[in-house]
């Protein structure tokens, strides 16, 4: 009885939140359509200004759940600027609250409508959201052999066009870090001992000890980058970014009673307080330190990912247990007010439950939820119809 209860109070500190945030997503999916519709005739610009605005509101509602509701403590050490910038954020990626890092950090630059992201291709069929982020900005890439450049590109380049303000976050290593997939993280080091030796061979600028002596470091605490749409990102927007921001993040608490690392906390499980504080760590680099050539590019993303490693060795490994859970330097616990999270959730809360107290309300909103999941996954399924066809186009072109 006691612990069915423990259970249910448990279950209850994330089905709370849970309820809230995708409650709200047929309200605001409702109210970003109809501004959508509305601003058709009218600059793109003007339309990119009001949709930033909306995402504004929905991810400083997610913030109040996952900074004040969670009471993480963030911890910040390193150069993160007060003022907004255009930057591609690049980070290590252990779970799925990597993604509201990206935001804790934003909306203390007051940039937080600007995030986008680069997402895996299969996330485009989640219900309402996988449409909506490709909308906002957000890039779906494919792995390996089947990465489109040129629909990255292009997608880029048509923001910069129209001077979109970017705060575009990329997740290198391409998967998570999972200590309980040891064959994920093996297949990673393996793949590093074999690349590297490819990578000397093919850098013609470095002497013979130079390529005996440069091979690509096997890492532990992350795994090996893959340097793609960083290269593409940063190659497509060089004359419009004004930074890189190199992040690297460690949950407190991921470590077992015998030393060893486990999982990073789910959303789920940060919900419900199993992260006592979030360490970040912030690297500014200026765009002239990064190499143009993508080849060269993947070694200097591979030396920073070294650093990352080095890093959260020390949070995790240090022999002196006092250095351990932190970084080097300074860290400062950064607060966030709840005027910057609280008005958000009432403004949504309210709006969507006077929606659900009238009966034209609800089936409105059960209908967004429906066609609103259709449309998108027709739109999303369209539009890799097209890609696929300009792809067999330029390939047949160039064959010819």
């Amino acid at each position: 009885m006691l612990l069915s209860l423990v259970l249910h109070t448990y279950s209850l500190r994330y089905a709370l939140p849970a309820a809230v945030m995708l409650g709200a997503a047929p309200t605001y999916v409702l109210a970003w359509g109809a501004w959508r519709l509305l601003s058709a005739l009218l600059p793109a610009r003007l339309y990119r200004e009001l949709d930033d605005r909306f995402y504004t509101i929905y991810q400083s509602m997610v913030l109040f759940f996952f900074e004040h509701y969670s009471g993480v403590q963030v911890i910040i050490y390193g150069d993160l600027p007060k003022n907004k910038e255009n930057m591609v954020y690049i980070s290590n990626h252990q779970c799925t609250v990597d993604w509201i890092i990206a935001d804790m950090l934003a909306i203390r630059q007051n940039a937080l409508g600007h995030v986008r992201y680069v997402l895996k291709d299969g996330l485009k069929w989640l219900p309402l959201y996988g449409w909506y982020f490709s909308q906002h900005g957000g890039v779906y890439v494919k792995r390996s052999a089947k990465f489109n450049e040129k629909e990255m590109r292009d997608k880029l380049q048509a923001q910069v066009k129209t001077e979109t303000p970017m705060y575009l976050v990329i997740f290198p290593e391409g998967t998570r870090y999972n200590p309980e997939i040891p064959k994920v993280i093996a297949d990673s080091q393996s793949f590093a001992e074999k690349e590297g030796p490819r990578l000397i061979h093919e850098s013609r600028e470095l002497s013979d000890t130079d390529r005996i002596l440069s091979g690509l470091a096997v890492l532990k605490h992350v795994l090996t980058p893959r340097v793609k749409a960083t290269y593409v990102a940063i190659d497509a927007m060089k004359t419009y970014l004004d930074a890189i921001y190199d992040v690297t993040v460690a949950y407190e608490g991921t470590v077992d009673h015998k030393g060893q690392r486990k999982v990073a906390p789910s959303m789920t499980e940060f919900l419900c307080q199993e992260c006592p504080r979030v360490h970040i760590y912030i690297d500014r680099l200026e765009l002239k330190d990064i190499p143009e050539e993508q080849m060269y590019m993947r070694r200097w993303l591979h030396e920073r990912f070294e650093i990352k490693d080095k890093l959260l060795i020390e949070f995790y490994d240090a022999k002196d247990s006092k250095r351990r859970n932190k970084f080097p330097g300074k860290g400062v616990h950064s607060k966030l007010s709840l005027k910057k999270t609280l008005p958000s959730l009432l403004f949504l809360g309210s709006l969507t439950a006077s929606m659900l107290l009238t009966e034209s309300g609800r089936k409105l909103y059960v209908k967004t939820w429906i066609y609103g999941t259709l449309i998108g996954c027709l739109w999303e399924y369209c539009e890799d119809e097209l890609t696929a066809e300009n792809c067999t186009n330029t390939l047949m072109t160039r064959a010819v």
